[in-house]
């Protein structure tokens, strides 16, 4: 059996980056066999649709070596499909990104591939846009879109030859993860990887597909008033200048970036987290957006294909979570039918609007390598602030596009004499009050979360806030035409949902908590109804 030391000294003897490659020579001569087991324990795995992880030396973070290996093993399973395959390549403005970029790249011509390069520091929906709109077989953009800075990741998108129909252009789902990761673990050491690109049997070409990116937002935006103040932040991300660019393409010439977030920073200074959705991320752009009157502020994540939504009220700045953003967009965008989908964990009141509107409704499993999936899709989204306004043309969340498509809607509501909330107000006045709560436990030891869903899921509670629990169905048997998941659904009599899953991305535990109320608007109450519920969640689950 092969000690850790061996392993580790086997692994920097390949290794191509010379950094990471002295950091685990230093830990081997150091005899630090701890650190070497966190290191070395075991290959990163496809988790939602590619890789994801700290950056770092090791088979366990994500590296040069296992960026260069990860592609080898792509282009294995792509070579076996079709010949010559297209791949676009994009990254975002992460530490690492750009010694990746080139690396796959590399790799995918010396494997006989045709290599579509886009400019670095772009956003993903670019890169799924490209997919499509170039035919590619397949499509790599390196980023770890909202974690933390020491973060960055790999995610796989597939079309042209590879893929049929709804598949086009989206995220990878099984059986070509295993598949994937089958042949990442059949490849060579890194340095034994052919990465010879000019040399190689394939071609590396430079891309550029932002201005078709943005013709056809232009195109697929709707006429109508532009009298809208706007700020926009991009969060240090690499959305800014794209998204300002689309703004202003479709007709609205009051937009301010948030100075301090307008620029790439893999630091992320302004932020704990990158995520628009975390407490205090949006404080740089609530100060903006109050010093400038703003009507409405637009937050971008890192990668820009995820967009939050705040507007002001008496009380200051209040974001709007991601369904009740995902139900303005439905209802905008299926006023004349069509089929609207969102994930099993997203608020129920997009089936509501989908009945009440003369469209269909669909539910997927929680992910866009889903939602994307489903056929004729005429807008999607998840609560986790990712929205699919443009089904055709990105197969994916694309942030810039929802940006300018909740622009259009507030300026056409603003020359009505309202806002984003009296349009919440009214629909929840015809259709019902549907209010949810995201409830979120983080975890250092990752091998603690399955004790503790196993646990609820042994022993569910059997009311909450006053009201019985009729269902507790476990997700890992499928629930309601899904396929098997981990997770836990719990229905009350009164109506009241609540989910709970871990993360496919991070070490959490996420439960989505949802009240519905018919015929009454008291947005007070409900929300009082779902603290209720998550101070007896946190109790039933010991945290």
């Amino acid at each position: 059996m092969t000690s850790i030391l061996e392993t580790a000294r086997q692994w920097a003897d390949h290794d191509p980056e010379p950094a990471t490659r002295a950091e685990v020579e230093s830990l081997v001569e150091a005899q630090d066999e701890e650190t070497l087991r966190t290191l070395f324990a075991g290959p990163l795995s496809f988790g939602t649709a590619g890789l994801r992880g700290t950056l770092g030396p090791g088979e366990s973070q994500m590296n040069r070596a296992v960026v260069i290996r990860t592609t080898a093993g792509l282009m294995d399973v792509l070579n076996k499909q079709v010949d010559v395959p297209k791949v676009v390549v994009g990254c975002d403005a992460r530490h690492g990104s750009a010694a990746f970029h080139r690396d796959v790249a590399d790799v995918v011509a010396a494997a006989g591939g045709h290599a579509l390069v886009l400019p670095p520091q772009n956003p993903t929906p670019l890169t799924a846009f490209t997919v499509r709109e170039l035919g590619a077989d397949a499509g790599v953009m390196v980023t770890a879109s909202h974690n933390p800075p020491q973060d960055n990741g790999y995610k796989v998108y597939l079309g042209g030859r590879v893929v049929e129909g709804d598949g086009q252009g989206v995220q990878i789902v099984p059986p070509f993860d295993s598949e994937i990761a089958a042949a990442i673990a059949a490849a060579p050491p890194a340095d034994q990887v052919p990465r010879d690109a000019a040399n190689g049997p394939g071609k590396v070409e430079e891309v550029d597909t932002r201005e078709r990116y943005l013709s056809r937002i232009q195109e697929r935006a709707s006429e109508g008033p532009r009298d809208l103040r706007i700020t926009l932040t991009p969060m240090h991300g690499v959305g800014g200048d794209l998204a300002l660019k689309a703004l202003e393409a479709v007709g609205f010439t009051e937009v301010e970036l948030v100075a301090e977030q307008a620029q790439p920073d893999p630091n992320f200074p302004t932020v704990t987290f990158p995520n628009p959705e975390e407490p205090g991320a949006l404080d740089c752009a609530f100060a903006a957006a109050q010093e400038t009157r703003s009507d409405i502020i637009l937050a971008l994540d890192p990668d820009a294909d995820r967009c939050a939504v705040a507007i002001p009220t008496d009380s200051g700045w209040r974001q709007l979570t991601g369904d009740e953003t995902g139900a303005l967009l439905g209802e905008y965008l299926a006023r004349d039918g069509g089929v609207l989908a969102n994930s099993v964990v997203s608020s129920r009141f997009l089936g509501r609007i989908a009945q009440a509107r003369g469209a269909q409704w669909r539910t997927t499993l929680t992910g866009f390598k889903w939602i994307a999936r489903t056929p004729n899709l005429t807008f999607g989204y998840e609560e986790a602030i990712g929205y699919c306004c443009d089904p055709e043309a990105v197969a994916d969340k694309d942030g810039i596009s929802a940006a300018v498509t909740v622009a259009c809607l507030a300026a056409e509501l603003k020359s009505a004499g309202k806002n984003l909330q009296d349009r919440l107000d009214e629909l929840a006045s015809e259709l019902g009050t549907y209010k949810t709560k995201p409830l979120t436990f983080r975890f250092d030891d990752i091998t603690q979360i399955a004790p503790t869903l196993e646990q609820i899921l042994q022993s569910p509670p059997e009311s909450l806030a006053g009201s019985p629990v009729l269902r507790a169905s476990d997700m890992s048997k499928g629930y309601q035409g899904l396929d098997p998941t981990p997770g836990l659904v719990l229905e009350t009599e009164a109506n009241d949902r609540v989910i709970i899953r871990p993360s496919g991305t991070e070490p959490k535990l996420k439960c989505y908590l949802e009240v519905v109320r018919e015929g009454v608007v008291d947005w007070a109450d409900a929300e009082e109804r779902l603290d209720r519920i998550a101070v007896e969640l946190k109790r039933e689950l010991g945290l």
